[in-house]
């Protein structure tokens, strides 16, 4: 193609500048957009990712929510503006009905909300109605409208389209231990003994880049860190975890290996005119693989491989970072548009799905080095619709304030409710120095959220959790505890979103559907259908207002600063917990279940709890799980039953506490 006109090139068909980058289009404008309207509706949720709202704000005069994935760093609050990740998938919700629209596309995406533009008469009301314009700027019309009628009917056709969450292994709902970065091999032992000396469970130590051998990923630094096996295997006998960074880009190099075979195979990303396309990242000039392609999705894959990883074990699982993917310089931060990928198609086409396929790759990666036989668990950062299929994310670089730990939960909720269930946020913010107070109160937050992650940048003073005093050190370790014994049951909640798609996390209109004093409320949330958690999220709280539905509201006063996070268990369900946290995931195997009945108004409760070994696949391949759901009455024997499933965990309940009763109860629950 050739320009046709000054006046054309001027409008940016063909040719569109942005600072001092020149985006060159070859196929002219291929944008495409699509209006909706939603009759009935004036509540509308999802559309990750961006530091916002849970309920989608009205941009009739305003900027559109964008999706575009991005390198921010200390991200704006409230903002439209697109983050690391991008889902497509909106939900609308009324008293009546909940729908959902998702918007395949994986280029820059815009979409304009606008609420109660017109009412809807019918012969008996005037109905609210609700605008929805899509925008994109490549790519063709690819749209689903989910019907439900309920928000889990939802939940479940999303994931029939997308995919279901992966069953992470049970280590990986545990508490992570995170910096950039661990100085060496004793830092790490130490940071580890630590945890044990202050009775801290935790199960993962993470490494960033300066493990490596000058940020060539797949080595390790040999002053800092010379026998990496060995640390693995010290970090085993304590049945805990590594994890290490491996990010996209890769060092310019010739005289490195792994860099000269992805360059002779033809394995990077090009630029308009053909050559590599090179960029800078922490290596400093870099080339970017082309996961796009599959042939180099799969060679990636193989590199995770033990004979080919050296110094890399089977407890050794990945972080991929920066793959946005992030360009220091770059236009935003990011590869230009006009790059190319495998086939011939365009960056802009595809941008935000290039996170998914390295996390794609990493994964397969994982597996394939187990024979097929062992969960992995990968944390990505940028993310696209299935990221759920292949494990968790976070919401990448935050700061240490109050305002950021508030937003972090209808961050993490509007995650949860279009799939990508395993999600948390850096736990004590990621860069500048928490005050105690606010770091207290973020553990306590953080452990009531699927993923759970302490991490700080390398400029921040140090942050392990006994560094700040015996009160602060005493109350965080009462919120890790509190969590390892809660692990029963986020497991089973994680087998919910694996199999029926459930959110482990879900906003208070997901339970309540009818109660529209639910459908606004975003510092609450619900753990499963059993718990009501409120994270304490302002300084020198000493009382806090909690909505209960169907109850009103109701205040809190704390006797004790940071005594307690308020966590509310529902009537007429059944919660499991371990009777000890041990000190790792692993360990709390060992430890007797207690079950904790709280009766509703007819005196009943009912709960369930999954079981299997944890790590493997073979509660797929060979049904080695248990599936029990206990069943209470004061009017009649309690009761437990087990669901198709041949695994026994040789573990027993050792007691059970009932919440609601309001008189004796029959003789049997005496016995």
């Amino acid at each position: 193609f050739k320009f046709q006109d000054e006046q054309e090139d001027s409008e940016g068909l063909w040719r569109e500048t942005f600072k001092k980058f020149v985006d060159i289009k070859a196929n002219g404008p291929t944008s495409v957009g699509l209006d909706f309207g939603l009759h009935g509706f004036s509540h509308v949720y999802g559309l990750p990712e961006h530091a916002d709202t849970l309920r989608l704000k009205d941009t009739s005069d305003g900027e559109p929510y964008r999706l575009y994935n991005l390198d921010v760093f200390g991200y704006s609050i409230h903002s439209p503006l697109g983050l690391y990740g991008s889902v497509p998938f909106l939900l609308a919700h009324s008293p009546d009905r909940t729908v959902g629209a998702f918007w395949l596309n994986a280029s820059e995406t815009l979409l304009d909300v606008q609420y109660d533009c017109k009412k809807v008469k019918t012969k008996r009301e005037v109905l609210p109605h609700t605008n929805l314009r899509w925008m994109s700027e490549s790519g063709v019309i690819d749209s689903f409208i989910l019907l439900g009628p309920s928000p889990s009917h939802t939940f479940l056709q999303y994931a029939e389209l997308t995919g279901y969450q992966a069953l992470p292994p049970l280590f990986s709902l545990g508490y992570h231990q995170c910096r950039w970065s661990y100085d060496d091999e004793a830092d790490v032992k130490a940071v580890d003994a630590g945890f044990d000396r202050h009775a801290i469970p935790y199960d993962v130590i993470w490494l960033d880049i300066e493990h490596t051998r000058q940020n060539r990923y797949f080595t390790w630094d040999s002053q800092l860190f010379p026998d990496p096996v060995g640390l693995q295997r010290h970090l085993q006998e304590r049945e805990r975890k590594l994890v290490v960074i491996s990010d996209p880009h890769i060092k310019v190099d010739p005289s490195w290996e792994l860099y000269s075979e992805a360059q002779d195979r033809g394995y990077f990303v090009r630029d308009r005119e053909g050559k590599l396309y090179n960029g800078r990242c922490w290596p400093g000039e870099s080339c970017y693989l082309d996961f796009t392609s599959p042939e180099v999705r799969a060679w990636y894959s193989s590199l995770f491989a033990l004979d080919k990883y050296k110094g890399s074990t089977d407890s050794l699982h990945v972080w991929n970072d920066m793959n946005e993917p992030s360009v220091f310089g770059g236009p935003e931060q990011t590869m230009p548009k006009d790059a190319v990928h495998h086939g011939g198609v365009e960056h802009r086409e595809l941008h935000n799905l290039y996170g998914f396929y390295q996390h794609l790759a990493t994964v397969e990666g994982l597996i394939s080095r187990s024979g097929g036989l062992e969960r992995p668990f990968v944390l990505s950062r940028s993310f696209f619709a299935g990221s759920q299929r292949l494990g968790a994310v976070w919401t990448g670089d935050n700061l240490a304030t109050w305002e950021y730990l508030k937003i972090s939960i209808p961050m993490l909720l509007s995650l949860s409710i279009v799939g990508v269930a395993f999600c948390g946020a850096d736990v004590g913010g990621f860069f500048q120095d928490p005050k105690p107070e606010l770091l207290i109160r973020w553990y306590q937050a953080g452990s009531l959220q699927p993923f759970f992650r302490g991490h700080s940048a390398k400029m921040m003073k140090r942050r392990e959790p006994w560094l700040f005093g015996d009160t602060v050190t005493a109350a965080i370790r009462n919120a890790v505890q509190q969590r390892y014994c809660l692990l029963p049951y986020w497991y089973t909640l994680f087998h919910q979103a694996h199999t029926s798609a459930k959110p482990p996390i879900r906003p208070l209109w997901v339970e309540f559907s009818k109660e529209q004093d639910t459908f606004t409320v975003e510092h609450e949330y619900m753990i499963g259908s059993a718990l009501l958690a409120c994270p304490v999220t302002d300084p020198g709280a000493t009382k806090v207002k909690v909505l209960l539905p169907g109850s009103g509201e109701v205040k809190l006063i704390f006797k004790h600063a940071f005594s307690k996070v308020p966590l509310f268990q529902r009537g007429g369900t059944v919660i499991p917990r371990r009777t000890k946290p041990g000190s790792c995931s692993a360990d709390l195997q060992k430890m007797p279940f207690s079950l904790t009945v709280a009766l509703d108004s007819n005196g009943c409760a009912e709960g369930y709890l999954y079981l299997d070994d944890g790590h493997s696949f073979n509660y797929r391949d060979k049904k080695h799980f248990a599936l029990r759901r206990f069943s209470f009455c004061l009017f009649c024997p309690p009761s437990c039953t087990d669901n198709t499933g041949q695994f026994d965990s040789g573990c027993l309940v050792q007691s059970v506490t009932f919440l609601g009763v309001k008189k004796k109860p029959s003789a049997f629950l005496n016995t």
